[in-house]
């Protein structure tokens, strides 16, 4: 069989690109495509038809691309428009393609990380309002109260490279501040959007030293790992160069300059 087939990974923006490293340096050997969709982004306060409807666009894009695995990694898509492209769209339109996303890895693991049984989530409104944390980390660990915090502010803070001047200090305590007011013993905190953790240096110095702070990009590679054991019948297609190609439908001058910071390393884009 020709392997020939990249890994789609798509976000909204350039948060994805955070989870895509952690991916790429745990599975070097594979090509991937990356998509932001730059223009429409953020996606945190549309409706759910709407999510829906520019996910769809652009895992389609992603499929017609050359893709037959795809990964949202973005929250607020995973948590408004999974569910739906999976249940809906691939059995009748794409039945030997794959769309996975970031939440169900996340929530099958984040009782390792708590003693407490007592965890805060912070994420978009988008996520926040779909209650996917709630839902997900309930299946696997029934004892676990989650406490929700939505972070508006975080994400333009970040993608206008504000996240780590002192101006940033105010919304990054008021959140945090928020969410320990919900519970005095929460002990695990999770980073529900894909660009929260470049606010890590600003994070660890406001939440007290016991609290656990997770990201998702160490999480999502090592479920993408193991669902690659799993599922031979997809692994065996994937094309093996190393080739990582990035796309966005914004402004490519931008996305470069403002996607090596998320990458960790200069990159070239071009247009979707």
């Amino acid at each position: 069989m020709q392997q020939s087939s990249p890994i789609g990974i798509f976000d909204s923006g350039y948060g994805g690109l955070t989870v895509f490293r952690s991916i790429a340096e745990k599975l070097p050997q594979y090509d991937y495509i990356y998509l932001g969709d730059n223009a429409r982004s953020p996606y945190g306060d549309h409706s759910f038809e709407t999510i829906y409807q520019y996910t769809l666009e652009c895992v389609e894009w992603l499929f017609a691309s050359g893709c037959e695995l795809v990964i949202l990694a973005c929250n607020t898509a995973s948590a408004k428009a999974l569910r739906t492209i999976q249940q809906k769209d691939l059995p009748s339109k794409y039945p030997n393609h794959r769309v996975l996303g970031v939440i169900r890895p996340t929530a099958e693991v984040i009782g390792n990380y708590t003693t407490s049984k007592q965890v805060g989530v912070m994420g978009t409104r988008g996520t926040v309002n779909s209650k996917s944390y709630l839902l997900e980390i309930n299946k696997f660990f029934p004892e676990i109260e989650v406490h929700q915090q939505a972070c508006p502010m975080w994400v333009p803070l970040i993608e206008n490279n504000e996240h780590l001047q002192t101006g940033a200090d105010f919304f990054v305590k008021e959140y945090c501040d928020s969410l320990l007011a919900q519970a005095n013993d929460i002990d695990c905190v999770l980073l529900a959007c894909t660009h929260y953790p470049l606010l890590l240096p600003k994070l660890k110095t406001t939440f007290p030293d016991y609290i656990s702070i997770l990201t998702q990009g160490e999480i999502v590679a090592g479920s993408l790992v193991n669902y690659l054991e799993r599922h031979p019948e997809i692994e065996v297609k994937l094309a093996r160069t190393g080739r990582k190609s990035f796309y966005t439908s914004g402004d490519t001058k931008a996305f470069d300059e403002h996607a090596s910071i998320f990458f960790g390393e200069d990159l070239k884009s071009a247009k979707m």
